[in-house]
């Protein structure tokens, strides 16, 4: 007896074989794509770098974002040796690098930066590094506000009034016959010397007379 054959399998038909072609190489594009649509911004760097040694205790520290992050929300905060926070201010973004200030007292020692930063997409980035300073930085003093000067005002001086010309009053003039004040007209010397030489005349002839005999006159005629 002669064994049933197999059933012979029938090949796909060209069209199916081309949609899942299709559909396979849509399904790897997914999967390969899927990492970079879900994947946000990241620190690229950080200086002082996580781990590095630095001879001063530096003035500020950077961070090196992959792109451009959000004010808003992005904090850096530096711890000292001690435990202190030495960072000072807010981080200042310029494009993709956040510069965070240090001030007060930094002694040598270890330092921790921790981060919050907000990707250019919203999503938070938290993160920390440490570095070590061999010698301590100088204190840095926040300078106050600058007070002007204060000027004592020189004393004015009073103008002196300049004394105006005082306008002269007009003298009047003498009244006739005034000759108490000022020049004696000349009709007035006139006057007064004739008045003088009738004086002296009349006194001469008053003298004359008293001084000259007088005759007698005829003698008394007797009436019987």
């Amino acid at each position: 007896m002669i064994p049933p054959t197999a059933h012979a399998v029938r090949p796909l038909p060209s069209r199916v074989v081309g949609t899942l072609a299709a559909l396979a190489a849509v399904l790897v594009l997914l999967v390969a794509g899927a990492p970079v649509a879900l994947a946000h911004d990241r620190v690229l760097s950080v200086d002082p770098a996580d781990g590095a040694s630095v001879a001063v205790a530096p003035d500020q520290v950077q961070l090196v974002l992959s792109e451009a992050p959000i004010a808003l929300g992005t904090a850096v905060e530096v711890r000292g040796p001690d435990g202190g926070v030495v960072s000072v201010g807010d981080p200042v973004i310029a494009d993709a690098t956040v510069t965070q200030a240090l001030g007060g007292e930094r002694p040598a020692g270890a330092y921790t930066v921790v981060w919050r930063v907000v990707s250019s997409d919203g999503h938070p980035i938290d993160g920390t590094s440490t570095f070590t300073a061999q010698t301590p930085a100088a204190p840095t003093v926040s300078p106050g506000p600058t007070e002007s000067p204060t000027t004592t005002p020189e004393p004015t001086a009073t103008p002196t009034p300049t004394p105006e010309a005082t306008t002269a009053s007009p003298t009047p003039a003498p009244a006739p016959g005034d000759v108490t004040g000022g020049s004696v007209p000349p009709w007035a010397l006139a006057l007064l010397g004739v008045g003088a030489a009738v004086t002296v005349i009349v006194l001469l002839v008053r003298r004359r007379v008293a001084t000259e005999p007088q005759e007698p006159g005829p003698p008394p005629t007797l009436t019987e």
